[in-house]
C-alpha cells in the first residue's frame, strides 16, 4: 500500500478506530448485563419461574449476541462451524431440557472471556496516524526560474528540487544541491546527535532540519522513500497472523465439528444400540453437548494471560498482545537497539582536557556562556554539566554558527572557536589525545582561544545503569544477546565490550535491522527486539516479539511493539520472561486439568453415572477452578 493511500485514508482510519472502540465497550456491556440478568433470574427462579425464564432468555440474547453473530458470519463466509456457535448450541441445548441457569452461565462466562480477549487484542491494533505526521503533506518546490510553490508531497517527482528551511521537516529522500545544515536523523537512523549535511549528502524523508536552509534534489519517488518503506513494513507485519494463532483456530474448528458430529450420532444411535428410550437418548445427547463444550478449555488460557498482564502492568510492563506472553517464554535471542535503549540517548560530559594552564571552572564558564543559546544536544550537555557545577554564564559579545563544524564567538574581548576536531589544526600530541578519547567511543569537542587550542571536552552517550546486569541475567537464562545500531563501528564496539555483548552490527538503516532480525530468527529461532525509535519499528514488527521503551520511545515504536517498558527499566525484561514462563506453566496445567475433567464427564455420561445437573456442576466447577488457578498470576 502506498503512503499516498495512507494520507488519503487517514481520517477514515481514525473513524474506524473510534468505531472499534465503541464495539469493544458494547461487547463488555453485553457480557456484564448478561451476568447481572442471570443472577437476578436465579434469585427469582423459585418465587416466579416465568419471570426468571424471561430474564434467562434475555440474558441468552444479550450475552450470546456478539459470539453468535461472529459464529454465524464464520459459518456464512467460511462455511466453518466454530467454537462460538458450538457454545451457543450447548447453552440452548441445556435450556431445552429445563436447565436455564446452566445455559445462561455458559453464555456469560464465554461472552465475558471473548470481550476481554477482544479488548486485549485490540490494544495492539493502532493506525499509522502518528507515524504519518512525521512526514509533511506539502513541500516547497523550487522551479528552474527560481520561483517557489507549495505542492502535495505525493505530487513530487524524481529530479524535482525542494527547499527546506530551518526547523522544517524534510519531505523526501534526496541529495543536497545547495546549502548546509545539521539534520536530526534519530527518526530514521537512531543517531543521538544531529548530522552535518552539505552538498551531495543524502537526506531522508521524516528527518528534522535544524540550523540552515537546504535545497534538495528528489532522488526517490514518494512511495519508495525510506520513510514510506517503514510505514509499509510495519503495516504488513501487523497483518501477519502468528502460527500459534492459526494452530489454535484450526484446533477449535476441528473440535467443534467433532462434538457436533458425535452429538448428532448420540441423538439416534443409543436408542438402537443399547435400547435407550428416545427420552433418555435425547437427555444423554444434551448432557454430552453440555459437558463436552470447551468452556473450561477456553477459560484455561485467557484468565491466566490477563492475570499475567495485570501483574506485569503493576511492574511497568505493558503487554499489548496476550498471545505474545507464550512467545516470550520461548525466546532464544534478544536483539537491542543501542541509542535510547541500552544507552540513555543523551550525550554527557565525561572528560575535560586542558592543553594549557587554565582553571577548569573558567574554561567551563566560557564554553557554557558561548553555547547556552544553542539547541544542539552537545551544547545542551555542556551547559547542563556547567550548571551542575554551579558555574554562572555570561553573554558573549558576538556569536556565529558555522554549520557542520561548531561556533565562533567573541567572549570577554577574546576570539573563541568551539567545534569538531577537523575544524582545527592539532599538533601530534593533541591529535593523539583526541584519538585516544575517540577510541573510547566518545565525541570530542575542541576549544580554541585566540587561535590557540587550549582544551577539549569529551562526551559520551552513557550506558543505562541496569543494562549490564540485564545482559548478564539473559546470558544466565541461556538467551543470546545482539546489538543493532545505526552508529559508527567504533562506538558500537566500545558499548558492546562494556556490556559483554559478543555479537553486534553497526551502521544499520531500518531495512538493514529488519534483515538482521530475519537472519537471527532463521539461525536462532524466536527473537525479541528491543528498541525505542521510529527506525526500530520495522524490526520490532519483524521480530517474534517487539519490546519498546515507553518513557522515551517514539509513538510508532510504542504502537508497533508487543511489550512496552513504561518506566524504561531494562531489568523488567527478565521479569517479563519469568512471568511468561510461569504463565505458560499454569496454562499447561489448566489445559491438562480441563481436558481430563471433560474426558471423565464424557465417560461418566456414557455409563449413566451422572445426570445433567452433576454434569453442569462438574463442567462449571472445572471452569471456576482453572480460572482461579490462572488468577494466581496476579500475585
Amino acid at each position: 500500500m502506498e503512503l499516498v493511500t495512507y494520507q488519503i485514508d487517514k481520517k477514515s482510519k481514525e473513524s474506524m478506530g473510534s468505531i472499534k472502540k465503541i464495539d469493544q465497550y458494547l461487547e463488555f456491556a453485553f457480557a456484564i448485563s448478561s451476568g447481572l440478568l442471570t443472577f437476578v433470574a436465579f434469585l427469582l427462579e423459585k418465587s416466579s419461574f416465568h419471570y426468571a425464564v424471561t430474564l434467562y432468555a434475555i440474558a441468552f440474547l444479550i450475552g450470546g449476541y456478539v459470539k453468535a453473530k461472529e459464529g454465524l458470519m464464520e459459518l456464512w463466509k467460511e462455511r466453518e462451524f466454530g467454537v462460538d456457535l458450538l457454545m451457543m448450541v450447548a447453552a440452548i441445548g441445556a435450556a431445552s431440557i429445563g436447565y436455564w441457569l446452566e445455559g445462561a452461565l455458559l453464555i456469560f462466562i464465554f461472552s465475558l472471556s471473548g470481550a476481554l480477549e477482544t479488548y486485549t487484542m485490540a490494544r495492539s491494533e493502532r493506525d499509522l496516524s502518528k507515524l504519518l505526521s512525521l512526514q509533511p503533506e506539502v513541500a516547497t518546490i523550487v522551479y528552474s526560474d527560481g520561483s517557489e510553490a507549495e505542492i502535495p508531497v505525493s505530487a513530487l517527482k524524481v529530479d524535482d528540487v525542494v527547499v527546506v528551511r530551518p526547523g522544517g521537516r524534510i519531505p523526501v529522500d534526496g541529495v543536497v544541491l545547495e546549502g548546509s545544515s545539521e539534520v536530526d536523523q534519530a527518526s530514521i537512523t537512531g543517531e543521538s546527535i544531529p548530522v552535518a549535511k552539505v552538498k551531495n549528502d543524502e537526506v531522508y524523508a521524516g528527518t528534522m532540519n535544524s540550523t540552515g536552509s537546504l535545497f534538495i534534489k528528489v532522488t526517490v519517488s514518494n512511495e519508495n522513500s525510506l520513510f514510506a518503506k517503514i510505514v509499509n513494513m510495519v503495516d504488513q507485519a501487523r497483518e501477519e497472523v502468528p502460527e500459534s494463532q492459526l494452530k489454535m483456530e484450526r484446533l477449535e474448528k476441528t473440535y467443534a465439528k467433532v462434538i457436533l458430529l458425535v452429538t448428532s450420532i448420540l441423538l439416534f444411535a443409543p436408542h438402537f444400540i443399547v435400547s435407550w428410550s428416545w427420552s433418555e437418548t435425547f437427555y444423554r445427547a444434551m448432557v454430552f453437548l453440555v459437558v463436552a463444550s470447551p468452556c473450561a478449555l477456553v477459560a484455561s488460557i485467557m484468565p491466566a494471560i490477563l492475570s499475567a498482564m495485570s501483574n506485569g502492568s503493576r511492574k511497568g510492563i505493558l503487554f499489548k498482545n496476550g498471545m505474545q506472553l507464550e512467545v516470550l517464554s520461548e525466546i532464544n535471542v534478544v536483539a537491542f537497539d543501542k541509542t535510547g535503549t541500552l544507552t540513555e540517548g543523551k550525550p554527557k560530559v565525561t572528560d575535560i582536557v586542558q592543553f594549557v594552564e587554565m582553571e577548569e571552572i573558567k574554561l567551563l564558564q566560557a564554553v557554557a556562556s558561548i553555547e547556552w543559546l544553542s539547541e544542539h544536544p552537545i551544547a545542551r550537555a555542556v551547559v547542563s554539566y556547567a550548571k551542575s557545577k554551579g558555574i554562572d554564564r555570561t553573554k558573549p559579545e558576538m556569536l556565529q554558527a558555522e554549520t557542520g563544524y561548531g561556533v565562533k564567538a567573541n567572549y570577554r574581548g577574546e576570539e573563541w572557536r568551539i567545534g569538531k576536531p577537523e575544524w582545527f589544526f592539532l599538533t601530534n600530541e593533541k591529535q593523539r589525545s583526541v584519538q585516544g578519547l575517540e577510541a573510547q567511543g566518545k565525541t570530542v569537542v575542541i576549544i580554541e582561544r585566540d587561535k590557540e587550542v587550549i582544551g577539549a571536552i569529551a562526551l559520551k552517550d552513557t550506558i543505562r545503569n541496569d543494562a549490564k546486569s540485564l545482559i548478564q541475567s539473559l546470558h544466565k537464562l541461556g538467551i543470546h544477546t545482539v546489538m543493532l545500531t545505526g552508529d559508527q563501528k567504533r562506538t558500537a564496539e566500545v558499548i558492546a565490550d562494556e556490556l559483554g555483548i559478543k555479537e553486534y552490527y553497526s551502521g544499520l538503516l531500518p531495512q538493514d535491522k529488519v534483515h538482521k532480525v530475519k537472519e537471527l530468527r532463521e539461525s536462532h529461532g524466536k527473537i525479541a527486539m528491543v528498541g525505542d525509535g521510529v527506525n526500530d519499528a520495522p524490526a520490532l514488527s519483524q521480530a517474534s516479539m517487539g519490546i519498546a521503551m515507553g518513557a522515551g520511545g517514539s509513538d510508532i515504536a510504542l504502537e508497533t511493539a508487543d511489550v512496552v517498558l513504561m518506566n524504561d527499566k531494562l531489568s523488567r525484561i527478565t521479569t517479563a520472561v519469568s512471568l511468561s514462563k510461569r504463565m505458560k506453566r499454569i496454562v499447561r496445567q489448566n489445559l491438562i486439568f480441563a481436558a481430563t475433567v471433560i474426558i471423565l464427564l464424557l465417560l461418566s455420561n456414557f455409563t449413566e453415572l451422572i445426570n445433567l445437573p452433576l454434569g453442569v456442576v462438574g463442567h462449571e466447577g472445572s471452569t471456576i477452578l482453572v480460572i482461579l488457578n490462572g488468577l494466581r498470576l496476579l500475585r
